[in-house]
């Protein structure tokens, strides 16, 4: 039996393979992403450390950043294959912690998914379980900017927020609040 949202996950991981196989060993392993001084691998190594290494957010007490860089360090050891391989079981068998959290781990994985995609100037149909997602993500990492900005998705998305209007698709709404300003060209800023 299928836990809510589970199912949009398993995709969503599923896509992020097929990007991270259609890259190069350069895109893979150095490639721009739109998280600073990550690659693709690195964002990989996060996205799994999520489900893996609890232990390393526990032992961080609290410091998310200094827990996500002891997780990507220790992926760079591996090789390509051997992060693909781990990546396959990754995206077909989540742990039954991650199953109960599928509808709010989504968030991460699709936000994380145009990271890569974006850094290396590529683009997808995102699927609108992961555009809502990724609003939802964005709401989440960035309350602040809801407390000036009311964000109007214009794909049929739920406005929230007070204050000055911005007007885009759910995914690009979703990435400005998580603090992607790249996508600030994608908003209509209404004063």
């Amino acid at each position: 039996m299928r836990m809510p949202g589970e199912q949009a996950l398993l995709d969503e991981r599923a896509a992020v393979l097929l990007t991270l196989e259609s890259l190069s060993d350069d895109e893979f392993e150095a490639g721009l992403t739109l998280c600073d001084g990550w690659a693709p691998r690195d964002v990989l190594a996060h996205l799994m450390g999520i489900d893996r290494s609890a232990g390393e957010y526990a032992k961080a007490g609290g410091r998310i950043g200094r827990a996500n860089a002891a997780i990507v360090e220790q992926a760079r050891s591996q090789s390509r294959a051997e992060l693909m391989a781990s990546a396959a079981s990754w995206a077909s068998a989540p742990s039954l912690s991650t199953r109960a959290a599928a509808v709010f781990l989504l968030g991460d994985v699709a936000v994380h998914h145009q990271d890569i995609l974006r850094g290396l100037g590529r683009s997808r149909d995102v699927p609108r379980a992961a555009r809502v997602a990724i609003l939802r993500e964005g709401a989440v990492l960035g309350p602040h900017r809801l407390l000036r900005y009311r964000v109007v998705p214009d794909d049929g998305g739920r406005p929230m927020g007070r204050g000055h209007v911005v007007r885009g698709s759910s995914e690009a709404l979703g990435l400005w609040l998580t603090g992607r300003t790249v996508v600030e060209t994608e908003l209509v800023f209404v004063d």
